[in-house]
């Protein structure tokens, strides 16, 4: 999730508007995700709305990605070259990651938990975007590329849909939906004795003395509320979030490279900017400190904490696993891929108090923590405008609404979406070409409460 507002979508953009886009966006394609939001948003200040690629003619099966015994070269996608990052080809790559870089696996439990299924006929669900517009739930989906998509309601699933390159065991790129993976267990792990919030962050990690985190506390990071000279703008190619990447090697290195070999390299190299645990400030930056964090106090890597904490507890059916950095770390910023299903467990788990069935997997009281939210005046000075009211706790988003819906929430559309009023929880894969979920939120986080408030309306 990006700090930038990067423009209001245009509900209105339908299959048939194709012709009308701007060449300067079509031009963009093949520039990639950070020069096609660039041209978007000035395309979109030029005419007053933005013309994105049509989601249907983006379809990667249509498109032929990887395809064939080899690919044609122009069908290719590679993460030397950058290409995985691009859009379209984001639409194949972010269900193939493992495919393309170095990862570390989170096995599967060995009894998986059930997920009963009933289900409903919800594609007409109609609601208003924050535009204004008319729009149906299917509607949605295409014009937000969704992936695959998945609603419970009162612990069963009643929509589960796949599109393009998905499929139901094929584990998918959460972004930053890691983030509240981490945040959830750095929580679980102070429920256990193991970790202090109120310690500095020096004492889990020394090597960040001389950083930005060398008089911070663990509670500042988990909340977000760090000074740290890093930004997070998607759409400018000198932002420090591509810095991050490339030394996380998600991103390919210049000839020359000179820059920091790895996650850490990087994070001890991030000098102070302002004062710590004041305003809410989202840096990517912030979670790979954390994920060193819970490595260090959990005394072991993040994927076996995972699997121990949560994924065998929770029965999770697949294999989830993290993108790595060159130093065998994994990514706590937005290296977790998993599969629709298994984020479904894991939203159910925060939905039951952190229970599946008899057993408690997550304390209760780590999950009331993070559904209480956190300073909503520290939040709000990051002025999000789709976010009113909104708070941030242990990596976790928090509506702070009627329902006290809470989630996860990452770039290009990822989300977990949590409602214990409903009894919901929705979970939404996605290859939107922007970055920001800026461009997301005018039309699912309508449709996700008017998901709510029709199964509110539901007999038992």
């Amino acid at each position: 999730m990006s700090m930038i507002e990067a423009g209001k979508h245009d509900p209105e953009n339908s299959f048939a508007r194709a012709a009308a886009r701007p060449r300067a966006v079509m031009r963009a394609l093949a520039l990639g995700t950070v020069a096609l939001a660039a041209v978007w948003s000035h395309a979109a200040g030029a005419q007053g709305g933005p013309a994105l690629p049509d989601p249907a003619t983006t379809d990667p099966v249509k498109l032929g990605w990887m395809q064939g015994s080899p690919p044609p070269k122009d069908k290719t996608i590679r993460a030397s070259d950058g290409s995985m990052l691009k859009f379209p080809q984001i639409r194949w790559s972010f269900n193939h990651m493992r495919e393309l870089l170095p990862t570390r696996g989170v096995r599967h439990a060995e009894t998986p938990s059930q997920l009963p299924s009933q289900p409903a006929e919800l594609d007409g669900l109609a609601f208003r975007t924050m535009t204004g517009a008319d729009m149906t739930w299917k509607e949605m989906l295409a014009n937000t590329y969704t992936d695959s998509i998945l609603v419970m309601h009162d612990g069963k699933v009643i929509y589960e849909r796949y599109f393009g390159a998905a499929a139901p065991h094929r584990p998918h790129q959460a972004m930053s939906v890691t983030k509240s993976f981490v945040g959830t267990l750095a929580a679980m792990l102070a429920a256990q004795g193991k970790l202090d919030p109120q310690a500095p962050v020096t004492k889990y990690v020394p090597e960040l003395k001389d950083s930005a985190y060398g008089d911070a506390t663990v509670r500042d990071v988990m909340d977000m509320r760090i000074g740290v000279k890093y930004t997070e703008n998607y759409a400018d190619p000198t932002s420090s979030i591509w810095d991050y990447a490339r030394a996380g090697g998600i991103l390919p290195r210049p000839p020359g490279y000179k820059g920091p070999d790895n996650f850490a390299e990087f994070l001890a190299a991030l000098p102070k900017e302002g004062p710590h645990g004041k305003d809410f400030a989202y840096k990517t930056s912030n979670a790979e400190v954390l994920a060193w964090i819970v490595r260090r106090a959990g005394g072991k890597s993040l994927a076996e904490l995972l699997r121990e904490q949560i994924w065998e507890p929770m029965g999770a059916d697949d294999d989830a696993y993290f993108l790595m950095d060159p130093a065998g770390d994994e990514s706590g910023g937005g290296g977790l891929n998993a599969t629709l299903r298994d984020m479904a467990r894991f939203g159910e788990l925060m939905r039951n108090d952190g229970k599946i069935g008899d057993r408690q997997v997550i304390p209760a009281s780590v999950v009331a923590d993070i559904r209480n939210g956190g300073d909503r005046e520290a939040f709000a000075a990051a002025g999000y405008k789709t976010l009113p009211g909104w708070s941030y706790r242990d990596m976790w988003w928090v509506t702070d609404n009627a329902n006290k819906a809470f989630m996860a929430r990452g770039i290009h559309g990822q989300s977990i979406y949590v409602d214990p009023a409903a009894k919901m929880v929705i979970v939404r894969f996605a290859s939107h070409p922007i970055a920001a979920n800026a461009a997301n939120d005018p039309l699912t986080l309508p449709a996700f409460a008017a998901m709510a408030a029709h199964l509110m309306k539901q007999k038992p």
